[in-house]
């Protein structure tokens, strides 16, 4: 006869909002198993009773084969010694244990499952044409959330009342629907409404809001759209004067605009990439992804949305009223995100109106609340692999758990890391838990600090937390720093408990976190800007680098910012800073250079007096730098219209010279043969040899040979030769340290890596000396990820 028993099973992770409930429930029944199931703020809670065979099958089942959407990162079980009464296995309302921290994974927002979409394009379903249609394994889940458990009454369904058939099928645990919190239907859920805000527009034929919404695009309107996390800019992705009108009331003039297409076969007329970027973009997660663009495409898109690049991001439609509109377009559509330039995603109505209600002339809302901004994310595929360079909707929040022998004991320890200034994120460790929130923004607005605020304040709220520790960037003009040394003085906290860390190692603590690495790595930190611990703006650091600390294995020589910040955005005033260091003032006026033509003599004189008395000057070693003040040289640019621009710009030109030309077969020209990234005589620094390369010469010996007049070759074609050059001989320089380091894994971070070709170069030369890579995975290769890494670095800090 076999022995009743009752086991305690918490299981952590991903558990809640994702069909786990109903999932345990099928499951008890077919194997005759007795007990309960309920939310709490440590997860799942199972409570079982039967033979310890049939127990440990249940058991072995949950951890091998979980519900699509779940990710289990624990399973704890203790016996029962004194046995319940239970006569059915039954799912109980859902527990908030108070004092207690919550440790249950927040799950991320889901793009709409198939059978959905097949329910709304059914006229026989009572979903049909409901643009908020979801169920258990799919729809809102982080952007409508305000409290945990993740329950109905805690989010911004709370306000809807169910009908009877929606309650019956949210109270059904073998129905598709059961405890899927946002469920809802036409009788009973949210509802759309059209506002116009531009009278020319106002005669639309009759229909409802989403059909007179498409008559809006079609006819040249820009509309702001609400979806899961926040307000779209769309217009028609065909229409020339939309897509410049828009560029126009935005202040956009070149940034790159993200396009949605109705499906696979319509994003095959605008873009093309290998079976993996395919993969990524047809996901789960649907995010944007950048692939190459058609030179020449048949739907007409205009050239305005990407000009100068060769890539274009472009993503499917992820929400029921996403899929409804593209049904009655014929075309793409542009569906970036509303906001002002740097700031967060804009998430109600109001503040369209307010802030962007020059730029559109409607406004399609509805009146289910968005609890927690959310933009999307946009990837890229480089080796076969993702790279995140914005985390949000879909992958966000990222949660990682921590393996043993580290944990950070929750009751006295709560760590925080506060990111960096742009492209900030925030981080939180508790327990065997990291985790790195949704992509907040640049922090040099009011409006963005206070995202920041509020950001900190939806996972005080979800998780009662507070933190005991803090970690933080160096720089102490970042709001983030300011924030942290604010609190930490407010609230009497210890020196000790708050620090602050180096820039680029974070960058690369935080690849180490993904992979739990805590011994040395063989890392690379490329970026535009980042304090160094000598005050210099770094960012070129190879180092040696392990949880404790790191060491400088090589950089670039320093050069000056001409007037500091204003070279950033002027960037041909880095350009002369390193020309200045090789030429005569009347050599660098003497070259065929756009931008310094366009200063004029007397203020490129005066820039010149400023370089030559260090007057109003700060040092860097930057490589983002560096790619701005080639683009200037080669007459690519005059100024920084947006991030990264340079550099995708010189990326293009390689691609096209690559495209053109075997990079190994194909002779290079006799004077770019010459150029040669060369070095400092090695200097000293914490006992070690530091190389560095020499910035100005090599940047000079580029510019020059570009506009040399007795080349054979035409312009562009030099052009693309010299952009060739300048990413081979980084990445040749990067392998020649690496030779030295070979037994230690390698890590490549940094805003610069999102540069597709250069990383790509250097992942091709690793594998030729079959050096071991760590890839970035799902954390932002970017400032995005620099929380991760700074709490990494606290994680071990502070371990108990």
């Amino acid at each position: 006869m076999k022995t009743e028993q009752q086991v305690v099973i918490v299981v952590k992770g991903i558990v809640q909002g994702v069909g786990f409930r109903p999932f345990v429930y099928r499951m008890a029944k077919e194997l005759n198993l007795l007990g309960t199931v309920l939310n709490n703020h440590h997860g799942v809670t199972i409570e079982l009773q039967g033979d310890e065979a049939t127990i440990n099958a249940f058991i072995a089942t949950l951890q091998h084969s979980p519900p699509p959407l779940a990710r289990i990162d624990s399973i704890e079980q203790n016996p029962i010694s004194t046995l319940s009464a239970f006569s059915e296995f039954s799912i109980i309302d859902s527990q908030a244990l108070a004092g207690e921290h919550a440790n249950v994974a927040i799950s991320a927002d889901k793009s709409i499952c198939q059978d959905c979409v097949d329910e709304i394009q059914d006229p026989s379903n009572r979903h049909y044409q409901y643009p908020f249609t979801n169920c258990t394994n799919c729809g809102p889940r982080y952007t409508i959330i305000k409290a945990l458990p993740y329950d109905r009454c805690n989010t911004a369904m709370s306000g809807f009342d169910m009908c009877a058939q929606c309650r019956n099928a949210y109270t059904n645990p073998l129905d598709r629907r059961y405890h899927a919190q946002p469920v809802s239907c036409p009788q009973c859920g949210p509802q759309l409404q059209l506002s116009i805000l531009n009278p020319t527009f106002s005669a639309l034929n009759n229909g409802d809001a989403l059909s007179q919404t498409a008559e809006l695009i079609n006819r040249g309107a820009i509309v702001a759209i609400k979806g899961l996390g926040g307000f779209h800019l769309v217009c028609d992705a065909s229409n020339d004067v939309a897509v410049r009108e828009l560029r126009k009331r935005k202040n956009r003039p070149a940034k790159p605009l993200a396009i949605m297409v109705k499906d696979l076969s319509q994003a095959h007329e605008c873009v093309y990439g290998n079976d993996t970027e395919w993969t990524v973009l047809n996901s789960a997660e649907k995010p944007i992804t950048l692939m190459y663009k058609y030179p020449k495409n048949s739907l007409g898109l205009s050239e305005q949305l990407a000009p100068g690049i060769d890539r274009l991001g472009v993503f499917l439609p992820y929400t029921p009223l996403h899929h409804l509109l593209m049904d009655k377009l014929d075309s793409p559509i542009v569906a970036t995100s509303a906001n002002r330039s740097g700031e967060p995603i804009i998430g109600n109505k109001a503040e369209i109106e307010q802030h962007l209600g020059h730029v559109v002339d409607a406004i399609l809302d509805h009146n289910r609340a968005i609890i927690n901004a959310c933009d999307d994310s946009v990837i890229q595929v480089i080796d076969q692999q993702l790279q995140v360079i914005r985390l949000a909707r879909g992958y966000a929040p990222l949660t990682i758990n921590i393996s043993d022998p580290v944990k950070i004991d929750a009751d006295t320890h709560s760590l925080l890391a506060v990111g960096a200034q742009q492209k900030n994120a925030v981080a939180f460790g508790v327990d065997h838990c990291m985790m790195l929130s949704p992509h907040i923004g640049d922090l040099f607005s009011l409006e963005a600090q206070q995202y920041f605020h509020q950001s900190l304040a939806t996972f005080k709220r979800l998780y009662d937390f507070s933190p005991s520790h803090i970690i933080h960037d160096k720089h102490p003009q970042y709001a983030p720093s300011q924030w942290a040394i604010d609190y930490q003085q407010r609230h009497a906290m210890p020196a000790e408990q708050c620090v602050g860390i180096q820039h680029h190692y974070a960058h690369v603590l935080a690849v180490m976190a993904v992979h739990q690495q805590m011994a040395p790595v063989f890392g690379v930190s490329f970026d535009g800007t980042g304090l160094g611990d000598d005050g210099v703006l770094w960012g070129s650091e190879v180092m040696l680098a392990d949880i404790n600390g790191f060491t400088t294995l090589a950089h670039f020589s320093e050069f000056k910012l001409i007037g500091g910040e204003q070279a950033i955005k002027q960037p041909v005033r880095i350009l002369l800073a390193l020309l200045f260091e090789q030429l005569s003032l009347e050599q660098v006026l003497a070259l065929p250079i756009k931008a310094i033509i366009n200063l004029g003599e007397q203020t490129v004189t005066n820039l010149h007096r400023l370089w030559r008395n260090n007057s109003h000057c700060i040092a860097c070693r930057s490589v983002g730098r560096l790619f701005d003040a080639l683009a200037v040289g080669l007459n690519l640019l005059e100024h920084n219209d947006y991030e990264g621009q340079a550099g995708m710009m010189i990326e293009t030109a390689v691609n096209q010279y690559l495209q053109q030309n075997s990079a190994k077969n194909s002779g290079i020209h006799n004077a770019l043969n010459q150029i040669n990234l060369a070095q400092h005589p090695a200097s000293t620094a914490q006992g070690s040899k530091v190389i560095q390369w020499h910035s100005s010469q090599f940047i000079t010996q580029l510019v020059q040979a570009a506009h040399q007049q007795d080349s054979a070759l035409t312009t562009a074609n030099l052009t693309q030769q010299i952009c060739w050059q300048f990413m081979a001989q980084i990445a040749d320089k990067i392998d020649s340290v690496a030779e030295d380091y070979r037994d230690y894994p390698q890590v490549f971070c940094g805003g610069v890596f999102q540069n597709k070709t250069l990383l790509g170069q250097c992942l091709s030369l690793s594998k030729r000396a079959n050096h071991q890579v760590l890839t970035s995975q799902h954390v932002p290769i970017n400032d995005g990820g620099i929380a991760l890494g700074q709490l990494w670095y606290g994680v071990h800090l502070w371990a108990q």
